[in-house]
């Protein structure tokens, strides 16, 4: 019995040794995001499972590494929620060289328990601006100028009274600075090379997470890579102009060609897919949507010049149009660099989308035009050869028997025809071709 009960403590003692075991080794990971291009929906998300995820498991901390020009406001201040509601330590790595956390980056760098910059990165700029670019006026300027340097402050009123007036000057004066001056004020925790180096710097940091301190333990840690679902990965690439434009064409001309030529369903199926997508994306970007007028202008020119031919002024005027109409919806005056589309990009999808379109539509249209070749529309016209002379009857016709499309047929005919005459067909009565001796 005593033997019984000593086994038992054993077994309990190397379950608990078991347990702590799997506790430090589950402490000392660390759980690393990384991500790059403008702010998004996709990217809140993608931070909202990694966020679930390391609390699930229990991670030493979150790291992002991140890189983007900036984005919406309505979605960095949704990241900004999620970063602060995080049981788990969240620490925002701008890297690598080059990198920025421009605009709501600088604000989603600010929102982490602790931040790092790779060096030659630069954070700020974060002055908002309204859709397409453009600047907002003066009373709502007012109003999110005064949001965010709120925010701004109640997020770094922890680092001391230098760093709250250099975020307040990111908001209010659109300044930037670069890794090693926001090292020197305070803003950020470390400048490191990479990410084993920036762990090594972070080890013994103290942060606060939800009012509770925290001292992370990086120095020894494990890395675990947590990746974007596909699903994210598309809906993020949609913040590409280039992209949203190529999308953009692709429906619309899928759409066109299916009500030129009814009857399936690929290509207009084809068309709402990429419509949807693109306009998906278009919702992302700060897009001119007079531009998008442009566009459909453009394809009704290529319409018309497959409809009355104009040997091709209607469809130069439509590429023009095009060209111009993606420039507009992408590149106004004001608009970030991100969200930008290339000339040579725009003058690409133009010519491409108006050579295909007017290729397309007019084949589709010469085959509604064509002659059937089925059925009794499909034997007017063919040439047929004499199978039996033609002899005269009572009524006065001649009739006799044709070969034509591989079939015999009773055919009839104003004259007599000789056997191995050659015959076209011009009328059909019931099983009956009607036939005139070809001219040659």
């Amino acid at each position: 019995m005593r033997k019984n009960k000593r086994l038992i403590i054993l077994i309990l003692l190397a379950a608990l040794w078991l347990g702590v075991g799997l506790a430090q080794a589950q402490s000392q990971d660390v759980l690393v995001l990384e991500i790059e291009g403008p702010v998004t929906p996709a990217m809140a998300a993608y931070f909202e499972r990694g966020i679930v995820e390391a609390e699930e498991t229990g991670a030493q901390a979150l790291l992002i590494i991140l890189n983007t020009p900036g984005g919406a406001v309505d979605t960095t201040q949704e990241i900004v929620r999620s970063f602060r509601a995080s049981e788990v330590p969240i620490i925002v790595f701008v890297s690598p060289r080059g990198a920025q956390a421009a605009s709501a980056g600088s604000l989603i760098t600010i929102a982490a328990h602790a931040a790092a910059m790779s060096p030659e990165t630069t954070i700020g700029a974060a002055s908002p601006v309204g859709e397409g670019g453009a600047d907002l006026g003066e009373t709502i300027f007012r109003k999110i100028t005064e949001d965010l340097t709120a925010l701004v402050r109640s997020l770094t009123e922890r680092r001391g009274e230098e760093v709250v007036t250099l975020a307040e000057e990111m908001i209010n004066e659109a300044r930037a600075v670069n890794a090693n001056e926001a090292l020197e004020v305070g803003l950020i925790d470390a400048v490191a090379d990479d990410v084993p180096d920036l762990l090594t710097q972070l080890d013994g940091l103290t942060v606060v997470v939800n009012d509770e301190e925290v001292v992370l333990e990086t120095a020894s840690a494990s890395t675990r890579f947590f990746n974007m679902s596909l699903i994210e990965q598309i809906l993020h690439a949609l913040s590409n102009p280039l992209l949203v434009g190529i999308l953009l064409t692709i429906g619309v001309q899928a759409i066109l060609i299916e009500l030129s030529s009814p009857g399936g369903w690929v290509a207009g199926f084809i068309g709402v897919l990429c419509l949807g997508l693109a306009f998906y994306g278009l919702g992302q970007l700060p897009a001119n949507w007079f531009g998008l007028g442009l566009v459909a202008v453009a394809f009704v020119l290529f319409v018309l010049e497959v409809k009355a031919p104009t040997h091709g002024g209607l469809a130069l005027a439509g590429t023009a149009t095009l060209l111009i109409g993606l420039l507009v919806l992408f590149n106004s005056p004001g608009t970030p660099e991100f969200a930008r589309i290339s000339v040579p990009g725009a003058v690409t999808i133009s010519v491409l989308t108006a050579a295909f379109f007017i290729f397309v539509v007019t084949m589709a249209l010469r085959a509604q035009e064509a002659q059937p070749l089925t059925g009794r529309e499909g034997l007017l016209g063919q040439i047929g050869l004499v199978r039996r002379a033609f002899v005269q009857t009572p009524a006065g016709y001649y009739e006799g028997m044709v070969l034509a499309t591989g079939e015999l047929w009773r055919a009839r005919a104003d004259e007599a025809l000789d056997e191995g005459s050659e015959v076209e067909v011009t009328a059909v009565d019931g099983f009956t071709l009607h036939v005139k001796r070809t001219a040659s």
